[in-house]
């Protein structure tokens, strides 16, 4: 009888489970402003597990913003942003790591580091965060690789593959360590259509197959209803729209309403189009000319 195979489990791994019974993350009064720019007014919301949530929205609604708050790489003016119960933002520098360990980010460059492999960058987390075996690492990394379908790109550099395989290689390694919780920062940008399928897939069957929850900033409208359990749209700093992709095809908000129809005028760009004229109107009068 040949030996049994045993695999060191990383501590790491067992650590990146939820353990609250509350959301898996959730938001309370949510508040950031730039000047007197306010890009996030008051924010609440929770997002349950194992669910695909899908935030949308304008250029310059203040997605990214809130994806930044979201992982702790930005500080909230007030407000709290709490992760299997622990609040990223307050808590202690233990706790905050803890936390912080319990999910990946797939930037919207990938982010991949060109004088490593596809390999080693999807072992650096492990690298860091456990203390394993490097053939531990390695039986790790190949299965996350071929996860994602880039088993045969292990050996490749990020300077040798396309922008998708790129993707799928940060997706890799946001999922190295089996985070309960994986944000995607505009995972379709700059792919063609039939690579946004294949993403738009992964997303879908990695929620599934490891149960994590996963949050999604996009604007690419096949895309959330493609992936989507749930919508949130962000407009003047607020959730103007939270609900199925059903609900948003059927939503009479005539902000939901331009968005989906690409119009050209309507309650997105009034905003903008009225600061624009009374910049001209100041301006104007500022120089000694009637409107």
């Amino acid at each position: 009888m040949s030996p049994e195979l045993r695999i060191e489990m990383p501590e790491a791994r067992r650590e990146t489970h939820l353990r609250s019974q509350g959301p898996a993350i959730s938001v309370r009064g949510l508040s950031k402003s730039y000047g007197d720019n306010r890009v996030l007014d008051n924010l609440s919301f929770d997002l349950e597990r194992g669910r695909v949530y899908v935030v949308m929205g304008p250029s310059g609604c203040g997605k990214s913003t809130l994806l930044r708050h979201l992982i702790a790489a930005e500080e909230p003016d007030a407000g709290e942003v709490q992760i299997d119960g622990v609040d990223i933002h307050s808590a202690n520098r233990r706790q905050r790591e803890d936390a912080k360990r319990k999910f990946g980010v797939l930037f919207q460059s990938a982010a991949l580091l060109n004088g490593l492999t596809v390999a080693q960058n999807v072992a650096l987390p492990i690298q860091r965060h456990t203390d394993l075996p490097q053939s531990t690492i390695d039986l790790m990394v190949r299965l996350k690789l071929e996860l994602v379908g880039m088993g045969e790109a292990a050996d490749k550099y990020p300077y040798e593959i396309s922008g998708g395989m790129k993707k799928r290689a940060g997706l890799a390694r946001a999922i190295a360590l089996d985070p309960a919780i994986v944000f995607y920062d505009e995972p379709s940008a700059g792919l063609d259509p039939v690579m946004i399928g294949v993403i738009d897939k992964l997303i879908k069957d990695l929620t599934s197959k490891l149960g994590i929850t996963s949050v999604v900033i996009t604007h690419e409208m096949p895309s959330i209803f493609r992936i989507a359990d749930e919508v949130l749209m962000l407009f003047g700093g607020k959730i103007v729209f939270r609900g199925t992709p059903s609900d948003l095809r059927t939503s009479n908000s005539p902000v939901v309403r331009q968005f989906l129809n690409g119009d050209p005028e309507g309650p997105i760009n009034a905003p903008r189009q009225l600061a624009e004229l009374s910049q001209r109107l100041i301006g104007d009068v500022g120089r000694g000319r009637t409107p």
